[in-house]
């Protein structure tokens, strides 16, 4: 063989590598939120984006209707579909240098499902697990869950599939979210899709955009705290793997003496860790902007706890930027209100949790289309994930029902109006008692009461009407009343509908 020809030859195989290289760069391409199995909202535009080549023409065609762009400078192109009806499977094509085509694709309502652990907890791990699954049979439920990535910039794409919801899915995807969207499913008799994002252990900040953060001089401090974390590092990891080296010795002599082996140690978190601010919103909330959606759903907080004022300041922040980058309006956000944990303490005193769940009801009664379902009565001591997660999602759909949907339905429980004194009663008043107060058990629980010197004793409590008279032999003149207010509170007042009445009381700062 010539020379000549080895040289016309290898021109040939780079001509061939470069234009396949080229068609392979030019392909048009979705993000993983785009996919067989998909729901897409019903009622409002849609966005459907993805790259193509540069000043490629994408045609998107879905129901008959037609829609073009051409890929910009950096090859990403976006259309918007007009609204739709509820129903389906369509099919949906995208066309530009190749073709893609989406089946089984459902109109609907969607939800984002959003926290960490206890939105994390799939459905395996609830209260009677295995009949939930069995009867999950929903062809017109649709599942998808964004695999935890978190990420130092905002990504344009984050992996996971849309699936049919049956015996056969079901099992690992959010419980909270699976039943949040089941009630919606049969109530309103509509395609359900539940996008389930969320990572546990992890805090606010690490959802929140970080420009937005960094613009608020309040929340410094979780930078700062940051930075000392990531410059620290080397050394807590050296001492990790010391108290690995301890852990290793205790967990093998337990096992010899047949006893239970101890927790092994927390490794450090460092540059890489889910909780650092911003990096689940650039890695699991970024990706799903702007696809159409009807609201969120959260179920957050315990990562947290140790500062209500500062999630005060720091969820409506997160809530406006997913709002304004959604661009779909103050579209509904749904917060899981912390139920009751930790070991029932015998006297009244202070409580974090109860301030962090006042700081939650707060933010429900003053951000716009924020609302708040109350779960103090199905928490469980011992466990800081309570597999009860049938009524948490029942009480967040009941909300969206009401408030969402405009169905005429009981959505909360009794909320604390007023409180006025009587000589040596405290007369507290509630809204939300359209079908009045009752309580279960024989006796109503629940209340203290403190005269001017602050000091919370355990009261007598009556409901009378729409009204519960609050007392104690202790406490000639009251002040103060307080009602739920602990880690793990004792309490049974309920609305006849049964909901329980919201934790309060009457002395917040």
């Amino acid at each position: 063989m010539t020379k000549a020809v080895h040289t016309a030859r290898a021109v040939i195989c780079v001509l061939t590598l470069t234009l396949c290289s080229s068609a392979a760069w030019a392909e048009v391409r979705l993000p993983a939120v785009f996919g067989d199995n998909m729901v897409l909202q019903q009622g409002v535009e849609l966005p459907v984006w993805g790259t193509a080549g540069v000043d490629e023409e994408v045609t998107v065609s879905c129901s008959g209707k037609q829609m073009k762009a051409k890929a910009d400078a950096g090859g990403k192109w976006m259309v918007k579909l007009p609204a739709m009806q509820p129903g389906g499977p369509l099919e949906i094509t995208i066309v530009g240098q190749n073709m893609i085509t989406l089946k089984n694709v459902l109109v609907g309502e969607v939800w984002v499902c959003s926290g960490q652990s206890n939105m994390a907890m799939v459905v395996k791990g609830c209260v009677n697990a295995d009949e939930e699954i069995a009867k999950a049979a929903f062809p017109k439920m649709r599942l998808f869950t964004v695999p935890g990535k978190p990420a130092d910039e905002p990504q344009n794409d984050c992996g996971g599939k849309w699936v049919e919801c049956s015996p056969q899915t079901v099992g690992g995807f959010s419980a909270t979210a699976f039943f949040f969207g089941r009630e919606l499913h049969e109530k309103l008799n509509v395609p359900v899709g539940l996008i389930n994002t969320s990572v546990g252990g992890t805090p606010a900040e690490a959802w929140t955009p970080i420009p937005a953060q960094k613009a608020d001089p309040e929340l410094a401090a979780i930078f700062a705290h940051w930075d000392k974390v990531i410059a620290e590092y080397p050394k807590a990891l050296e001492k990790h793997k010391a108290d690995m080296e301890k852990w290793k010795k205790a967990a093998a002599e337990a096992k010899a003496e047949g006893k239970p082996e101890p927790k092994p140690p927390r490794p450090p978190q460092g540059a890489t860790s889910s909780s650092r601010p911003g990096v689940l919103y650039n890695g699991m909330v970024a990706p799903l902007i702007p696809y159409g959606i009807r609201g969120a759903i959260w179920y957050q907080g315990e990562a947290n706890t140790g500062s209500p004022p500062k999630y005060q300041k720091l969820l409506p922040l997160m809530i406006g930027c997913w709002r304004q980058a959604w661009g779909q309006g103050d579209f509904p956000f749904l917060i899981v209100q912390l139920p009751n944990f930790m070991t029932r303490k015998g006297q009244p005193s202070e409580s974090k949790w109860a301030e962090f769940r006042e700081v939650q009801m707060k933010l429900a009664l003053l951000v716009p289309k924020v609302g708040v379902s109350v779960n103090i009565d199905i928490g469980e001591a011992d466990n800081i994930h309570p597999r009860n997660k049938q009524d948490v999602g029942k009480r967040l759909a009941l909300n969206a029902l009401a408030n969402t949907y405009g169905q005429k339905i009981e959505y909360l429980g009794p909320l604390y109006q007023s409180v006025k004194v009587d000589g040596d009663k405290a007369i507290v008043s509630f809204t939300r008692v359209a079908g009045g107060l009752v309580s279960k058990g024989d006796k109503l629980v629940g209340f203290a009461i403190a005269g001017d010197d602050k000091k919370f004793v355990w009261a007598d409590a009556k409901i009378e009407g729409e009204t519960v008279v609050v007392s104690s032999k202790d406490v000639a003149k009251p002040a103060a009343v307080r009602y739920a207010w602990a880690d793990n509170p004792d309490c049974n007042l309920y609305s006849k509908e049964g909901l329980p009445a919201a934790p309060f009381r009457t002395d917040a700062p």
